[in-house]
């Protein structure tokens, strides 16, 4: 074990504390005695457990260059499981004579591998797949031939998604169309009288009631989709002048992604549970009441309403909804429906994560000597004191004092009246000030501080250069402020000293982590960062800024004895890949190239240029050992 600068001893039980692995984790992901990050693709653990350093290493030997993804399948099985296993156990302990399925939604991640997976084993749990467009329709129809699985059309539609969706009823019998509109349920209609068939429609209610976090406006008055009441009693005349009202099948609505609050989801739950029961005593026969996605993930392990966490488990999701539900069933005296859910989040976030290595870092230097000669600005002598005097009761106010002396020092520069030499002492007399702040705020722990606290450690923080782009791979984390774990692979068993920022290799500006860690100083050793709980949403979302492309993937399958093996290896994309999503084909600009050297002296030099750019266009969009 290593030992930390104050004396004690560091254990891993310190970075698993610091990390909060034991919280957004959920007993998936762990830290072996050697200090190494560990995963195992069952919640128990009891088939072992993976170190992440080894597959790295073997990924390594096989030629292969970080950044990583790496992929485990299996885990995805197990988070159904769980997930199926909560609603049984919650319909049990409510008598509830109904039952509960899942229902896959494509948007959350549509990777071949990731379909599969969630169907390969058996469809336990499983009621199918949710589309929102014709190509995810197009995906999911070979699914639906193959596993006899039901299909959920979700989605604005035009007459050719219509169609294709309505021949799939016509050929499997169980193809469900939602509509969140009058106008929807009219083109419907009429194509399936067209075709001669009776179709299955989902009706998507708009609530009242809304979600929590940052997709909160989802519900209410302010949905995208939905119908509200008069609208849904529309339908229902619509469709019974037409004779179709047997149509339809399933009830739906849609509160928002992620969650947060565990009341919003049993009022919204409550809400559709009233109109479901009204419609069944209008003698509607709808079998399924299908309650959306919105389970959260509980990304930042805090286990409270924040954007990237919740205050609930997923058993305590499924009691709440089945507690609910059979309430309002009891009291108006219908029978209970099937439940859907379509918790894609949950299922594949912690399947997949991210590998990067840290390629340099740029460090602020505060330990050089400040002189300060006799023809110094007064400013540097202003600055010298602060420093001087500082101490654990004025350590605030010789911050801010610095902030404002920062600004003024600043001001003489651009007016002349500074030379380089001069600005040079008063910055590192400025950082040595914010330095000694940081240290003795670690020490104060008055709440009142904490923005404080951030913001100092945040100027003082080390910049690790980080191979990977936060665009391409984790985009969320830009686009909206979405916090995933980011933690070491290795040297767990050592206390991290460093305070960083952690930036990607691209040119902009917002390619950082939003926030500062703690990791370890570097060596001459190889360091490795992984970004966990990156398997929802990530991938087609993620955009080739600077076009840096995906990165290479590997499936990792867990054996009944623990040990492990690569399935799958899916390369990078290449330079000339990647190039011709901005249409530029390299054989013409290797000919454009040639054609425009054509003069030059030594057509030895030429060539051997030529050759030079096409080795690189073949190469991977990342960095290289440097």
């Amino acid at each position: 074990m290593a030992s930390s600068s104050s004396g004690s001893v560091w254990s891993v039980r310190g970075s698993a504390e610091l990390y909060g692995v034991s919280s957004w984790g959920d007993g998936y992901f762990g830290i072996s005695e050697e200090g190494n990050l560990t995963i195992s693709v069952e919640r128990s653990g009891v088939s072992g457990r993976i170190e992440i350093v080894d597959v790295v290493d073997e990924l390594e030997r096989l030629g292969l260059k970080p950044p990583f993804l790496l992929r485990f399948p299996q885990l995805i099985r197990d988070r159904l499981e769980s997930l199926y296993g909560a609603f049984e156990d919650a319909l049990r302990e409510f008598r509830y004579d109904g039952v509960y399925r899942f229902v896959f939604p494509l948007k959350v991640n549509q990777r071949r591998s990731v379909i599969d997976s969630l169907l390969a084993a058996n469809l336990r749990g499983v009621f199918g797949l949710e589309v929102g467009s014709r190509s995810e329709l197009l995906i999911a129809i070979p699914y639906q031939a193959r596993y006899g699985l039901s299909l959920v059309c979700d989605g604005h539609k035009d007459d050719q998604y219509i169609l294709l969706a309505l021949k799939t009823t016509q050929l499997n019998k169980n193809t469900i169309i939602v509509a969140s509109s009058v106008n929807e349920v009219e083109e419907i209609t009429s194509i399936a009288k067209k075709l001669g068939i009776m179709p299955q429609i989902g009706v998507r209610i708009k609530l009242d009631s809304k979600g929590s976090g940052r997709w909160g406006s989802a519900g209410g008055d302010g949905a995208k989709f939905g119908l509200n009441t008069t609208e849904l009693l529309d339908v229902i005349k619509t469709l019974r002048k037409k004779g179709m009202l047997s149509s339809i099948e399933m009830l739906h609505f849609h509160i928002g992604s992620q969650i947060t609050d565990i009341n919003h989801i049993r009022r919204a739950v409550n809400e559709a549970a009233r109109v479901y029961a009204k419609l069944s005593l209008m003698g509607l026969e709808v079998t399924y009441l299908n309650i959306g996605g919105g389970l959260a993930v509980n990304y930042d392990g805090a286990k409270r309403t924040s954007h990237s966490s919740a205050n609930y488990t997923v058993r305590e999701y499924a009691k709440s909804v089945v507690q609910r539900l059979k309430t309002v069933c009891d009291e108006e005296g219908v029978s209970y429906p099937t439940i859907l859910s379509e918790s894609g989040r949950t299922i594949t976030a912690h399947h997949a994560t991210l590998i990067a290595s840290v390629i340099g870092a740029k460090k602020k230097s505060m330990n050089r000597e400040v002189n300060l000669g006799a023809n110094d600005s007064q400013v540097l002598s202003k600055l010298y004191d602060c420093y001087r005097v500082m101490n654990s009761k004025n350590y605030e106010e010789c911050y801010h004092t610095a902030l404002r002396l920062r600004e003024e020092l600043s001001d003489l520069f651009k007016m002349g009246s500074l030379e380089l030499e001069e600005r040079s002492k008063g910055e590192e007399l400025f950082w040595k000030i914010l330095e000694n702040a940081a240290r003795l705020s670690a020490d104060d722990d008055a709440e009142n501080r904490e923005r404080d606290r951030e913001e100092l450690n945040r100027k003082i923080s080390d910049i690790y250069i980080t191979n990977f782009s936060i665009f391409q791979s984790i985009p969320d984390s830009w686009a909206i402020d979405q916090i995933f774990p980011i933690l070491p692979i290795h040297r767990l068993n050592e206390e991290p000293t460093v305070r960083c920022r952690v930036v990607d290799i691209t040119c902009d500006s917002d390619g950082e982590i939003e926030r500062s860690l703690k990791l370890h100083r570097l060596n001459q050793r190889p360091y490795y960062l992984a970004i966990p709980m990156i398997g929802a949403y990530q991938e087609t979302l993620g955009n080739y800024h600077d076009l840096l492309g995906r990165v290479n993937e590997a499936h990792i399958r867990q054996k009944m004895d623990g040990s492990w093996e690569i399935e799958k290896i899916l390369h990078g994309d290449s330079i000339k890949d990647v190039l011709k999503i901005t249409d530029h084909e390299s054989s013409k600009m290797v000919d454009t190239l040639r054609e425009s050297l054509r003069e030059r002296e030594k057509e030895s030099e030429v060539e051997e240029f030529i050759d030079l750019y096409k080795e690189t266009l073949e190469r991977q969009t990342y960095l290289e050992a440097l």
